[in-house]
């Protein structure tokens, strides 16, 4: 396992659309592997392939219940809506609300190349529905309702808000 460069906003690579894996191969392996320790490292939650120059649609996720391996995944329902605050690691000191559905359904590859179904709610299918739209190019930005810098005064107060 490697640690491997993100790619900050603004580099061309983010706005792309990520290529299908067709082969669940040791280079694949690899990929997922390195992407996991990176998003680690960085102390992130998320992270897609194109976040680390790789135009394939591969992702991994751990919200604190253990990581997920995720291979060409795609939302295959949704229901509801929650406003929340995100960020990225593509975009460091930036934070925006951004509406995502409440529950999602994804379908997609395991790392042995099964169809997998994974339902999830809240913080989950937030970090799905995001690291996703980065298969797709789409940063959150491009969906927020309100962006702030990390140190602005507006943010801290709304952080107070959710806290409460």
């Amino acid at each position: 396992m490697a640690l491997r460069e993100i790619r900050i906003d603004g580099d061309p690579i983010l706005r792309k659309i990520s290529r299908e894996v067709t082969d669940v191969n040791n280079r694949i392996l690899t990929l997922l592997d390195d992407m996991l320790e990176t998003m680690k490292y960085a102390e992130g939650v998320g992270l897609a392939a194109p976040q680390v120059g790789v135009l394939r649609r591969a992702i991994v996720v751990d919200v604190g219940e253990g990581s997920i391996k995720l291979i060409n995944p795609a939302v295959i329902e949704k229901s509801g809506e929650n406003i929340d605050i995100e960020g990225c690691l593509s975009i460091p000191l930036k934070s925006g609300k951004v509406k995502r559905p409440e529950w999602v359904k994804v379908k997609y590859l395991d790392v042995d190349g099964n169809e997998n179904i994974i339902e999830a709610t809240g913080i989950l299918a937030r970090v799905l529905c995001h690291e996703i739209d980065h298969l797709d190019g789409i940063l959150y930005t491009d969906l927020a309702i309100e962006t702030y810098d990390d140190d602005d005064e507006y943010y801290e107060e709304d952080r107070k808000d959710t806290e409460e």
